[in-house]
Parts: structure tokens; sequence; C-alpha cells
């Protein structure tokens, strides 16, 4: 036995699970709770097996929808006064649009809904535009943006475009061999930054009339603005900040010259890629911001919105749009294969049969989804035979190493009529997964060995985060895999993997959660994952772990941790209790066997009298992150599925008559 802080800040004893006798959670209740979270997941499974919750990002998203919609020429109709009530409902009490829900107002949303809102139509004398307007320039305006919301405003003659940093095409002519190329950044970052190569050379602008503008948002007049972004280049100590500040400088003066040796087999290349990388759904990567700018790079090059391509690209956005009564949402993303494969491992951790029919349909829709071409990964790893899954239904340039360990854990668990095609497909994944290791040991989301520091200085990096490094939740997962896959424990990747876990660990017991919010997912994904790897669970990491776990309980017997976590100093662990993160931190003390303890009886408690009536718990909170300090995700599957696994694996736990670990992690 050993003491640990309990959220009130009392010390209590955490066991090793050997005290049955301290269970005392009504099991009649937990099983009621599993029932009916099984019975909600089994109606929701779509006619073709899989399931996909909405991915909700912050209100921008759908205004960016209206300012984009405005730029290709479509009117909106009805949907029009869907966002505008949206918009004004979401609006905070002082003034502003928050980033994430329960978060305060922030400069880029604002002035991304402001556009938005004039845009419908609104005039700048509405007390809510007033309100907006006096938050907005109380936060430095305009000027004070990130990059990417004047880019937007330049697309419409707010901004001037020689105040914006120069993305010169001729970067897409750099040879493999140089210091930076286009496939050093991130995948999200390369697919924007390509289509901007396009746009910033031709600078388009929509001209909007006065009354639809949004000049009232500058904070300074205009003979006091500064006319280039970032700081002045002063005498002292060199910065890459200050360096890119000086290139930049130094391209536009390039740029007023009237030869471009290259300029226009650099635009060829960049329309080939922007060609060559769009989706069969139109999409490019899955997510907005490269798809929207990608149609904004073709149409600069005289591509009509009815050329095949554009009309693909343009249509395909309806798949992401969510209709909520009198309000209308678009997505910045779809998750299904995310989703599917965390809701068949909670249905098969919660007691169905392994080959239960709906998980046999949705195993086989898994399958049929495995990506067997080759995509962007291929420039680093050329050898790498493909086998992996991408987050949404359709992404075959850009598998992520998250969805492909996930998807094998989830199989390995069920029984499906061929055997042999879901074993082949599992070690295609694990073969490529081996092949995509960084050299720290760790694995990234998309890319191998994405971690050139000099590019977090480019000016895109205040949204964008440019790099792709290894991260401690994506390396627990292909741990997780290779452990439960039998992998040998002194097999050299492993081995390196787990160094690079340990590694970092922060000096309070903590891990840094890179795609869950925050310090909570984190440490509950590397405790399990160090349970399936065979680690001591009484070891003095895992100790200090299970202690910064218990002692960011909350007095309701929930945990919860916000957003403002990724903030330097921000409140790390601490947050109004969520379901989802509350299932978290249940998984990473279940993995260090303490069922038996009362602070992971008061969490199970939490859980169960919060259910809804129909199997589901109530969640608002963004527990979900795309670029910390910048963008985050309210995942709607998280608060069921997450659940539902801490709920069976708890259940498991208490029943000595089993002696089952679980079937895989988070």
């Amino acid at each position: 036995m050993r003491e640990v802080l309990n959220g009130s800040g009392a010390r209590s004893a955490v066991t090793s699970g050997s005290e049955p006798g301290a269970v005392a959670t009504d099991t009649h209740a937990l099983q009621r709770a599993i029932e009916r979270t099984c019975g909600y997941l089994l109606t929701a499974q779509r006619p073709s097996g899989f399931w996909q919750g909405e991915l909700e990002a912050d209100i921008s998203v759908t205004a960016g929808y209206v300012s984009f919609m405005r730029y290709f020429g479509f009117e909106i109709g009805e949907r029009a006064k869907q966002v505008q009530s949206l918009l004004l409902c979401e609006q905070l009490p002082d003034g502003g649009w928050s980033a994430y829900a329960g978060g305060g107002g922030h400069l880029d949303v604002s002035v991304q809904v402001y556009l938005a809102l004039k845009l419908l139509g609104c005039s700048a004398d509405e007390p809510f535009m007033h309100r907006a307007r006096d938050f907005i320039v109380a936060q430095g305006g305009i000027e004070r943006c990130a990059t990417f919301t004047r880019i937007l405003l330049a697309l419409f003659g707010q901004v001037d475009w020689e105040t914006l940093p120069m993305v010169p095409p001729e970067i897409m002519l750099l040879p493999r061999f140089s210091p930076i190329t286009i496939y050093d950044f991130s995948s999200w970052a390369r697919a924007t930054i390509v289509a901007l190569t396009i746009v910033f050379t031709h600078r388009p602008v929509y001209p909007l009339p006065p009354e639809e503008g949004v000049r009232e948002l500058y904070a300074l007049p205009s003979h006091s603005r500064r006319q280039h972004w970032g700081p002045r280049p002063k005498p002292g100590p060199f910065t890459w900040g200050r360096a890119f500040v000086i290139a930049d400088r130094l391209l536009k003066a390039c740029e007023r010259r009237r030869r471009h040796p290259g300029r226009q087999r650099a635009l060829r290349e960049a329309e080939r890629w922007v060609l060559a990388h769009q989706d069969t759904d139109g999409s490019w990567g899955g997510i907005m911001l490269p798809w929207l700018y990608s149609l904004v790079a073709l149409g600069c090059l005289g591509y009509s919105n009815d050329h095949p391509v554009m009309a693909k690209g343009l249509a395909g956005l309806e798949q992401f749009i969510i209709t909520d009564g009198p309000h209308m949402r678009l997505e910045p993303a779809v998750s299904p294969v995310w989703d599917t494969a965390y809701v068949l491992l909670a249905l098969r951790e919660a007691g169905l049969p392994a080959d239960h029919p709906a998980l046999t349909r949705g195993a086989e829709w898994l399958l049929d989804r495995q990506i067997l071409t080759k995509g962007d990964w291929q420039v680093k790893r050329p050898h790498a035979v493909p086998g992996g899954w991408a987050f949404e239904l359709v992404n075959d340039q850009y598998p992520d190493i998250d969805d492909t360990a996930l998807v094998p854990i989830t199989l390995q668990g069920l029984r499906l009529p061929d055997e042999e095609r879901k074993q082949a497909a599992c070690e295609r994944a694990i073969a490529w997964l081996l092949a995509m290791q960084s050299r720290n040991g760790g694995w990234a989301a998309f890319d191998v060995d994405n971690d050139k520091r000099i590019l977090a200085h480019i000016p895109f990096a205040d949204f964008v985060t440019p790099l792709d490094p290894s991260s401690v939740d994506v390396t627990a997962h292909v741990v997780e895999l290779l452990a439960r896959m039998g992998a040998d424990p002194a097999r050299p990747a492993l081995q390196r993997a787990l160094r690079f876990l340990y590694s970092q660990q922060e000096p309070d017991g903590a891990w840094f959660g890179r795609w869950g919010v925050n310090y909570i997912y984190g440490t509950a994904a590397v405790l399990m994952a160090l349970r399936a790897a065979g680690e001591d669970m009484r070891s003095e990491p895992m100790q200090r772990a299970t202690h910064w776990l218990a002692a960011h309980q909350n007095l309701d017997g929930g945990w919860g941790e916000t957003c403002d976590s990724y903030e330097a100093g921000g409140p790390r662990g601490h947050g109004s209790s969520t379901a989802s993160q509350t299932a978290w931190a249940l998984l990473g003390l279940l993995a260090c066997r303490l069922e038996h303890d009362p602070i992971v009886r008061r969490g199970i408690d939490y859980l169960i009298s919060t259910q809804s009536a129909d199997g589901r718990w109530d969640e608002a909170a963004f527990t979900g992150t795309g670029f910390p300090r910048a963008f985050y995700l309210r995942y709607h599957m998280y608060p069921i599925h997450f659940p539902l696994i801490a709920l069976a694996r708890y259940a498991r736990g208490i029943d000595s008559t089993t002696g089952e670990d679980g079937d895989g992690g988070m």
C-alpha cells in the first residue's frame, strides 16, 4: 500500500488491488449503465457498418464557410439564417467569440465571425456588432491577428497583401537535399503552404462594398499601422524569428523585380502537386484549411467553379455540414475510422461476443478502409510497404499513425469470417508503423523525423503548427499495439519507444497530451501502454503518475482539464469534471491495478450518476486538440465510448472470477 493525494489534498491509500472489500459500487447499477451505453451504440451504427459522431470545432469554421462561399460567388440561401442564428447564440458577454467551450473571447475567432456577420448583411450599427467591435479593438484589432486571419481578410481587400509574409512558389523546385523543402513541414502545413505559394503569387481580391468591409476593426489609423509582419529587425543576438523577418524583406524586394526566372515552372509544379493531392471525396487532406486554399489557388490559375476538380472540391463540402434544428455548422473534418475503432473496442470490452454481427460489420468496414497505396510519407520512407489507416472516410495521401495503431488493437479482439485477411492487415499495419518510427524512438501523427525546429519560427506558426514531432500519446498507442501483438520485449524498436516515453515524463509525474486535452489524456495513454508492455506498474515513475492523477480528482469524483492547460503556466489537470476525461483518468489508474481503490470507486460512481437515460453523457467541453494554443475539437463520441471502456474494464477488474486484462487502450 502507498499514499497519494486525493482531489481535496488529503492523503488517501492507493492499494495494489488486493482489497476487494473496499469495493462498494452498486454492481447492478454498474451493469445497467454498461447495458444502456451498449444499447445506444448498437442503434447508432450506420447501415454500412461504421460509426461517426460529429466533430465540432470553434465557430470560426462555420464563419469561414460563409466567407469562402461568398469568395467563390455562391449564395447560401436559407443556410444564411441558420448560420447567423448560431453565430449570435455563441457570442460571449464580452462581445467576442471563444476558441473552445468555456473559454474567453478569442481575437482571431472574433474577427472571422465579425466578417461573416457583415457578409450575411448585419449592420455595423447593431448592438451586438458594437460589442464585438469593442472587444476586437481592445484586443489589438486586425493588426494583432494571426497570419491566417489576415490572409482571409486579404482575399476581401481588407488587408494589404504586401503586409503578409511571402511564400515564394520557387520552394517547390528545391531539391530533396536542400536544408528546407515542403516535406520538412507537417502534412497539414505542407498542403496549405503549397496552395499558398500560388495564392501569394497572384494576390487575389474579391472586392467588398464599404458596408460589408471590416476596416473599423483596425485599432490604429492607417498612417500609424505597420506595413510588415513580425518584429522589426534590431541589432542584437541572432534569432530564427528575426532571420525570417529579414528573409521576408529580401523576398519582397526580389518580388518587385519584373523578371522571375523559374517562376512559371515553380507555379506549374505547385499546380501539379495540388491536383495530385485531391482526394476522391473532393477534399485535400480531409481538413478545411488546405482544402479551401487549394480551391482558391486553382481559381487563381483560371479554373472555373464548374471545372471537374473545382466542382468536386466545392461539392465535397456538403458532407461536412451539420444541421441542428435552427442552426447549421461546418465540421473541420470527419472521424469515422477513429470513432468506429473505438466503438468496436468499447462494445467488445463491455462483453459483446467477438463475432457479434454488429462488430463483424464494423470490423469488415475498417478492413476495407486500409490504405494500400503510397502517399507523402514515402518521400522519407521510399521502401516502406503501405498499410495504414486514415482518420477520415477518404484520405489516401495521409494515413495516420494513431489510427493505424488503434485499428489493429481493436481487430485483435474480434473474430471475423476471414481471419487470415484480418491477420494480414494487422501485420501490414505493424510493418508500416515500424518503418515510421522516428530516430528519437517515438512516433508522430503522420510523418517521420518531422522536427526541424527552425520551422517553428515561420510566420504561419502562429496558428498552424508547422511540425509533426513525436508525441507520447501516439507513441503509447503504438507501444500498446506492439505489446499486444506479441512483440519481443527486447525488440530494439520497442525498447527505443519505451525509453522515449520514460524520457518525456514531467517532473510532477504526468505526461503531455498532444492530441487530447491534455495531461490526463497523455498520462492515461502512457500508463496503459506500459501495462501492456509488461513494465513494473509499482515502479517509481508509475507511482508518480498515479499520484498525479489521484491528486487531480475533483470533489465530485470526476476529472477535468481545460484547454488553458496548454498555455504557459496554465492549470494542469484542473477543470470541471467531464465524462471523457474521467474515463481517461480511470483507465490510467486501472492500468496500475487500482480497481479496489476508493479513488477509482468514486470516479466510477461519478460516471454512473451522470449518465443520461439513453446511455450517453452530456459533455460540452472540447477535449480534443488540433493545434495546441490555437485550435481545439469536441468529439461527440468521446463521452460515449470512453466511459463505456472505463466502466467495462472496472467491472471486469472487480470480478474475482476473471483475471482477464483489457483488450485495448485509449
